[in-house]
């Protein structure tokens, strides 16, 4: 599994340490205090040093990529993992990595960068894609919804991951609008549906025998 994807791996690695290249031109410029965490309104809560923003996190990023391929290839049903779906998975956390360390260094720097809206967006964009590979993700132990009725249900799985697919599509487009619209109060009703639903469609399922 590793050495079948060992060249998006790398790929991804090295995406994920980009900030680090990016803090040290930078250095001379950043404060000694960066923003690492924004409220609800977009404000900054949160602080760290310089030296663990630019070094630190990202490490941690790549740490985390690593641990989630190592992960999905110890799993039994490994042959079941869409290959397409598998890389999107593997590049998640890069995409981040570059989005979330550029919107830190640009606060740092002064710049008014709007999380409120940037987040929002970003996370809808992510389910919506996430969304529409959900029906493809055959069953297995590391990818799609892992719980007690999908494991031991083929079927169930199958029509869990079909209606949750259309769930995170629409619920992820309307986390995006909710970004540009300002209204937060929607992202967390949202966040819930996404999650329940399907949770609460397969345990339907299994009561019915399937």
């Amino acid at each position: 599994m590793i050495k079948k994807n060992l060249k998006v791996l790398i790929i991804t690695s090295i995406v994920i340490l980009l900030p680090v290249m990016a803090g040290l031109i930078l250095w001379n410029q950043l404060p000694e205090q960066m923003p690492t965490h924004w409220n609800a309104a977009g404000e900054v809560d949160g602080w760290c040093g310089k030296a663990f923003a630019v070094f630190g996190l990202p490490l941690i990023l790549l740490a985390a990529q690593w641990l989630c391929m190592l992960g999905t290839a110890a799993d039994p049903k490994k042959n079941n993992h869409p290959v397409k779906l598998l890389h999107l998975v593997l590049w998640i956390i890069p995409v981040l990595s570059v989005i979330l360390h550029a919107v830190t260094y640009a606060t740092a720097l002064g710049a008014a960068v709007r999380m409120e809206l940037v987040m929002p967006v970003l996370m809808g964009l992510l389910l919506t894609i996430i969304g529409n590979y959900l029906p493809k993700c055959k069953q297995n132990y590391t990818i799609g919804i892992k719980i007690p009725w999908t494991l031991n249900s083929e079927e169930n799985w199958n029509k869990t991951h079909r209606f949750a697919g259309w769930i995170w599509t629409v619920g992820g487009i309307a986390m995006m609008i909710t970004g540009f619209l300002g209204g937060f109060w929607i992202f967390l009703p949202v966040v819930l549906l996404m999650v329940l639903a399907p949770l609460i469609y397969s345990y339907k399922l299994h009561r019915k025998g399937i």
